[in-house]
């Protein structure tokens, strides 16, 4: 049974980018907001290795998203998972997402500037629907 309803797949599939919100080594919260993408029952964003949320994310690996719909702002979801940091050598995912969000290819980024992706599974779903 996927985790993810119809509705929640509509509102990942599109252009809304998310709010992630992660936990700083003295407990204190950090959000960034980010482009992302659904794959499958899970949700994927890019980042530089050295950004924050990233740091966090090595030091605590929980992790919460809400995502709006930009069209319809009473349209929304909240999802709380762990994350899972992996390596992004050929930097596809800021292309995809690049290409979702603005139809072109990203700005190039510099050759020492290393990508990760993070996939959030998701531990709990809350839509919300107005």
């Amino acid at each position: 049974m996927p985790i993810f309803d119809e509705s929640v797949r509509a509102l990942l599939d599109g252009k809304n980018f998310a709010n992630v919100a992660t936990l700083r080594p003295d407990g204190a919260p950090q959000t960034s907001v980010v482009w992302m993408k659904r794959e499958g029952d899970t949700v994927l964003f890019s980042s530089l290795e050295d950004r924050q949320k990233v740091r966090n994310l090595r030091h605590d690996p929980r992790v919460s998203l809400s995502v709006f719909d930009l069209a319809n702002p009473y349209a929304s979801v909240e999802i709380r998972g762990t994350a899972e940091i992996l390596p992004d050598p050929d930097k596809r995912l800021p292309y995809e997402l690049s290409h979702k969000y603005l139809g072109i290819d990203p700005p190039g980024e510099k050759d020492d500037q290393t990508r990760v992706i993070i996939r959030v599974v998701p531990r709990k779903v809350v839509g919300f629907h107005v």
